[in-house]
């Protein structure tokens, strides 16, 4: 096994033990892919038609409205699965761009393998199941609590609870998770 093989090893050990050989049956399906900062995985109306694992880097979703105002909700770090849920799930164009924010490693599996594997292999499909109910959680925080919280206690939720965000990324990308300017984000920032 290769070390990006075993992160994904360690992703769906820790849901649900599973042996080298249930892993091996496992693995066949996800392809390696380095993708370059800012490249775009997947635009706003393509049909997401895989998910990924982030190995190293980070993977950016955000949308664009018709102003032009980009809102990023979600940042993928290492060990997690990304993907276009939403599209993914129903067949349908994507609402959302998914972005590399940083040079990344991924581990690609087709829509239809990752489906059979969830149909197939109980360590998956409890992963998947973990997966989904994480996505709504999220969701549901970000929808009810984050959003409704004032700027400056967005970035210490954001400190507290994602410390690589800022550490990590650009300040445009962390004032767009945060539903802020670049500018409002510097003088947060120095409120501190």
């Amino acid at each position: 096994m290769t070390t990006d093989y075993d992160c994904l090893f360690r992703y769906f050990h820790q849901k649900s033990p599973l042996t080298n050989q249930e892993f091996a049956r496992i693995s066949r399906f996800f392809t390696p892919r380095k993708v370059k900062r800012n490249e775009i995985l997947l635009r706003e109306g393509e049909t997401c038609p895989f998910n990924l694992f982030v190995v190293k880097g980070c993977l950016r979703f955000y949308s664009v409205n018709l102003a032009g105002e980009i809102a990023t909700r979600y940042f993928a770090f290492e060990g997690k699965f990304a993907t276009a849920l939403s599209s993914l799930i129903e067949g349908k164009p994507s609402m959302e761009y998914i972005q590399a924010a940083e040079p990344s490693e991924l581990l690609v599996v087709s829509k239809t393998d990752y489906l059979e594997l969830v149909e197939t292999v109980p360590q998956v499909n409890k992963a998947y199941r973990h997966l989904l109910e994480m996505a709504y959680v999220t969701s549901q925080q970000r929808i009810y609590h984050f959003l409704n919280l004032p700027a400056l206690d967005r970035l210490k939720w954001v400190m507290d609870h994602h410390p690589g965000i800022l550490s990590r990324l650009s300040s445009k990308m962390v004032a767009s998770y945060l539903g802020v300017t670049p500018y409002t984000l510097s003088r947060l920032k120095s409120q501190l």
